[in-house]
């Protein structure tokens, strides 16, 4: 009786607690949702079948396969063989063959790539892999021929719908012959192919151009087969070439750049193949080897190549590939926001700048800091819209900031300020890269705050919110004190010359109530070393310490409270004179999920708060808190400021130029213009961007 008893008193005891710890969670989580959490959704759908251009104007769902279009049918008919295509369509994709050699009619080469491609589908169905490859093979140096052979420059008309199927013929038959390689495990930068078709052989030699090299790729992806969910498919262009997601191969330890690539990055590249031919007719039926290339074209790099004298814009998606990688369970593990929020402590091993490509030294770095319950995934929208105009990408690097959101958001500013520093000592140790000392910082909500705090000098201010004594007054082991110090004593990043901030608190947020708080202390584990620090610092200097709750248990919720004594330390600090600062507030409904503002508000941030008058600009935007900078006018508005950054910056240089060139020479220098970037891959000392 007894033992029953104390098992049901425990076991109610469990309850309580259980719906206690429940009751918490609820409350955080409501809270937390308005203030704009990451969701965990995906990016991706892999298509049951993939996307083909042809798919319609060949009939590719016809259960007895494609078939040919009226346009080639009619070629057929001139020729007098469209009996023959359908009676033995191999026998009449020969004869074709024999009449290209004679006759200079572009329609009949067009027709022969048409025909190859449709016989080799058919193949593939019958599982006759290496004639389907073949016949691809065909498809693809018809087409081609289609569009570069110098016999056609006269006839060739780029306004009939056949310039377009040949790109669509060229397009697809590339794919399905890389499919077929690629099946074989066989698909890789850097390796010799050899296709034979019966009438000729092709040599393909394979090359990467761009940022990433060879080396850098472990595997490919089709993009065809995905569709992508949940962000703007932003960066696409239509030309020739197959885009593709290189999913990247981790690099030696031993080189710096290696730390700031996250674990399984992708990024896209645009297949495209060079046919090399014979010059003429007639050394077609004597020379049938054929030199092929295989290019390997990274679309951030350049966006067009020249062919036979042409500029031909490469077709091209950039938002797939990073979907891909959004996907991937590396980065999924890694950019958990919830993780971030409620354990502090562990995701510190996750805390970091993060760099989505090659590193730069030519390009101006933007770095995105996300906010409260957040990780980079919430950038990834604005990201992928700014870096499809040219203008943008050709000048800038974005990189990522992480971080765990559960601990004051001042202790994360001392985290970014040391982990910039650590960057530049390995990437830049001699200062050489002009680009890297005109940093922008964008910070969204809470990541705001920690972006304006690399521009402030901290004199006293925030010293004095800790203690009146001197801080030379403060007893303890040397690596406690340094900690304590850097917190505190802080100089202006002379790196970053512009920060932007959207919806962020700058004189805290009315959901960090004495509610939240409390919520926030049940849940939130703060970093042990933080807790630790803290707790040997008030125990050595009793009586130093006026606010002790700093040291110890603040959370980022309590750092975000309006009674903060942050906020006005860091409105009366020093900001750096070369620093240009500029605001986009969020204004909405002033009805909420959980409460009804009287006063204009993001639902999280009131406008008083988020308004900033040191500002270069200010910008309203109708969004709730959670979406600011994901709204078209945000992105737009960050671009603007970007554009208007670069002229800024290559008026600098233009200015120093001239000055240093005019005390070398008496002599009037006109017409000056900055020089174009070098290779990206080059560690040019004084590179600035360049002119458009």
């Amino acid at each position: 009786m007894l033992m029953d008893r104390a098992v049901r008193g425990n076991c109610r005891a469990v309850a309580q607690q259980t719906a206690e710890r429940w009751l918490v969670v609820m409350l955080l989580c409501q809270v937390l949702l308005a203030c704009g959490a990451c969701s965990s959704q995906r990016f991706l759908i892999r298509r049951d079948e993939p996307a083909n251009p042809l798919a319609a104007r060949l009939q590719m769902e016809n259960l007895s396969g494609p078939v040919i279009t009226d346009r080639t049918r009619q070629v057929l008919r001139r020729y007098a063989i469209e009996e023959l295509y359908t009676e033995e369509p191999e026998s009449c994709l020969e004869r074709m063959h024999e009449l290209v050699q004679v006759e200079q009619d572009s329609e009949l080469v067009y027709g022969v790539s048409e025909v190859a491609y449709v016989l080799g589908v058919r193949a593939e169905r019958r599982e006759e892999l290496g004639r389907a490859l073949d016949l691809f093979g065909v498809c693809v140096s018809n087409a081609y021929m289609y569009l570069f052979s110098r016999e056609f420059d006269t006839i060739r008309n780029p306004y009939d719908p056949l310039f377009r199927g040949a790109c669509d013929l060229y397009n697809s038959g590339l794919e399905a012959t890389l499919r077929l390689v690629s099946s074989k495990g066989e698909l890789s930068p850097g390796k010799s192919y050899r296709v034979s078709t019966g009438k000729g052989e092709y040599e393909v030699q394979t090359v990467v151009r761009g940022q990433w090299s060879a080396e850098d790729i472990d595997h490919f992806e089709f993009v065809s087969d995905f569709a992508v969910e949940g962000l703007p498919s932003s960066g696409m262009t239509y030309g020739l070439g197959v885009p593709l997601i290189a999913v990247r191969k981790k690099g030696s330890p031993s080189d710096p750049r290696e730390a700031y690539y996250p674990e399984g990055l992708s990024f896209p590249i645009t297949a495209l193949l060079r046919v090399v031919r014979p010059g003429t007719m007639a050394d077609r039926v004597i020379k049938n080897r054929h030199q092929c290339v295989l290019e390997f074209h990274d679309p951030l790099a350049a966006c067009d190549v020249n062919i036979a004298g042409r500029l031909v814009p490469l077709q091209t998606d950039l938002s797939t590939a990073l979907a891909y990688f959004l996907d991937s369970p590396q980065f999924r593990e890694q950019s958990q926001a919830t993780l971030g929020l409620i354990n502090a402590e562990k995701s510190q091993r996750h805390r970091g700048i993060y760099m989505l490509e090659p590193f730069d030294p030519t390009r101006i770095p933007v770095l995105m800091v996300h906010g409260l319950w957040s990780s980079p995934v919430t950038w990834m929208p604005m990201f992928n819209d700014l870096r499809s105009f040219s203008r943008i990408r050709n000048n800038y690097q974005f990189w990522f900031y992480q971080y765990p959101t559960g601990q004051p958001f001042w202790l994360s500013a001392t985290q970014l300020r040391e982990d910039l520093a650590g960057l530049r000592q390995r990437l830049d140790p001699d200062d050489r890269y002009e680009a890297m000392r005109y940093m922008v910082l964008v910070g969204h909500s809470m990541g705001g705050l920690v972006c304006r705090m690399q521009t402030l000098e901290s004199g006293d201010e925030f010293w004095k919110i800790l203690s009146d004594r001197p801080f030379d007054a403060v007893q303890g082991e040397p690596d406690l004190k340094q900690k304590l110090k850097t917190a505190a004593f802080f100089h202006p990043d002379r790196h970053i010359r512009r920060v932007i901030t959207i919806g962020t608190p700058h004189r805290g947020s009315e959901y960090a109530n004495d509610t939240t708080k409390w919520v926030a202390r049940k849940l939130i584990k703060l970093p042990a070393k933080m807790v630790t620090t803290g707790q040997q610092l008030v125990s050595l200097n009793p009586g130093v310490f006026r606010n002790t709750e700093l040291l110890i248990n603040n959370t980022s919720i309590d750092s975000l409270s309006p009674d903060s004594p942050i906020f006005p330390a860091m409105l009366r600090a020093s900001r750096a004179p070369w620093v240009k600062y500029h605001n986009i507030v969020g204004v909405t409904s002033p009805r909420t999920m959980l409460f009804e503002n009287d006063e204009p508000s993001d639902g999280v941030v009131s406008y008083a708060s988020a308004h900033m008058d040191d500002v270069e600009t200010e910008v309203v935007v109708p969004s709730e808190h959670q979406s600011i900078h994901r709204h078209p006018k945000a992105i737009l508005e960050v671009r603007r400021i970007l554009l208007e950054h670069l002229e800024a910056v290559q008026g600098e240089y233009r200015v120093a130029v001239r000055l240093a060139s005019d005390s070398a020479s008496s002599s009037e220098n006109t017409g000056f213009r900055l020089p174009p970037y070098p290779a990206s891959s080059s560690a040019t000392a004084g590179v600035t961007p360049a002119l458009p």
